[in-house]
């Protein structure tokens, strides 16, 4: 059983799928997922938009819905006794789901590391307790959790082999109707529909100061496939769009920008620069070297909270897996539409980050991640 919680948990999980398939094609895997996991051959009795909730207060509004699918998981798992349940990141649920788990005697291993460096390492000791064996994608996990001697596995990350550019930067821009010979900033709002409301506004503001400072700009809007366009167009029709009748709000209602939701690593290809939310998308822009802007707004008890316990310097994952600041990053109340576009200005003036994004690259292991982690997985299956 593969229990993933949000849409990059669920394409990773679609990775390691199709790679346990290949192997054994035998193998019988359940779990919650999307449609990634799916069509991968996973027979998914819960979808993961029941759990696509982030920070505390979602959390507590949606507790009713989220223990529901907590309980019917459990029931699962007791009616068809799994030979081993690979949790997928999402530690909120997943660490709590792995109590229950092990109180009935089954294998667990965790995929994609609960990001413990970053708030409670000492928090290992009790996931040791309850994990068999912990699959981790960056090389500094592996030697945390090794340091308390847990059974664990570095097996680079998935995403240098799902990053393939199938469509040209200039076809891309022709298919949406934006030109080829002018800068093309990204904007990347997140794939959760809260992480959208909060961070699209003040992007879309940050586009059109970037737009009014130099006219030779156009903007694509990344639109995550869980996201809805009814989520999307009345934030655009109310930013993109004043109410007064000006020569200044005339301008900014002519903004070039179109919504992209094609392939996305084509979308991201096509950019120059990214004004993008905090997380896998950072990882993902970097893989492509497009300089980019990272943001982050949440609920202020969330983001109380969790100044309060994380011990790092940076959120982004790029920047963590570089081990300094590669993109600037504007965090909650920061991430004003002046502070983005100023940074956007200095990130494309940055010739030099091309290179670092590239070191970032290269420290993400090789190709054939997923395979690995499946070869894990089914010798710590075949461990009696």
């Amino acid at each position: 059983m593969i229990v993933a919680g949000e849409a990059s948990g669920d394409m990773r999980a679609a990775g390691l799928a199709r790679a346990l398939k290949n192997l054994d094609p035998a193998l019988r895997l359940s779990g919650i997922g999307g449609e990634h996991m799916r069509q991968a051959g996973v027979e998914c009795f819960t979808d993961i938009t029941e759990l696509a909730v982030i920070g505390i207060t979602e959390v507590i509004k949606n507790f009713s819905r989220i223990k529901k699918v907590f309980d019917q998981t459990l029931k699962q798992i007791d009616s068809s006794h799994p030979d081993c349940v690979i949790l997928v990141d999402y530690p909120g649920f997943n660490l709590r789901l792995a109590r229950e788990i092990k109180k009935r005697g089954l294998k667990i291993i965790y995929y994609i590391s609960p990001q413990v460096w970053a708030w409670r390492e000492k928090r290992i000791l009790k996931i040791k307790k309850l994990v068999d064996r912990m699959i981790v994608l960056f090389p500094f996990e592996k030697d945390i959790y090794s340091k308390y001697g847990m059974k664990v596995d570095y097996v680079g990350h998935p995403l240098v082999d799902e990053i393939i550019v199938g469509c040209s930067r200039a076809d891309v821009l022709k298919t949406i109707g934006l030109l080829s010979n002018k800068t093309t900033i990204g904007i990347m709002p997140g794939s959760r529909a809260k992480e959208v409301e909060r961070h699209l506004p003040c992007m879309l503001e940050a586009a059109q100061k970037l737009f009014k400072q130099n006219h030779e700009r156009q903007f694509i809007l990344l639109r995550a496939p869980t996201i809805p366009m009814k989520i999307i167009e009345p934030i655009l029709n109310e930013n993109l769009y004043p109410k007064c009748h000006s020569r200044e709000c005339g301008n900014l209602k002519h903004i070039p920008i179109k919504i992209y939701d094609g392939p996305a690593y084509d979308g991201i290809n096509a950019m120059d620069a990214v004004i993008v939310a905090s997380g896998t998308a950072t990882l993902e822009t970097a893989l492509l070297e497009k300089p980019m802007v990272i943001i982050y707004k949440t609920s202020w008890l969330t983001y109380a909270i969790a100044k309060a316990v994380i011990k790092i310097p940076y959120i982004g994952l790029v920047n963590i897996v570089a081990g300094k600041k590669i993109a600037e990053e504007l965090i909650q109340n920061e991430a004003t539409a002046a502070n983005i576009a100023n940074a956007v200005e200095r990130a494309l003036k940055r010739p030099q980050i091309v290179d670092e994004l590239s070191a970032v690259k290269t420290s993400l292991g090789k190709p054939g991640a997923s395979l690995r982690a499946a070869r894990v997985v089914l010798e710590e299956i075949s461990i009696s």
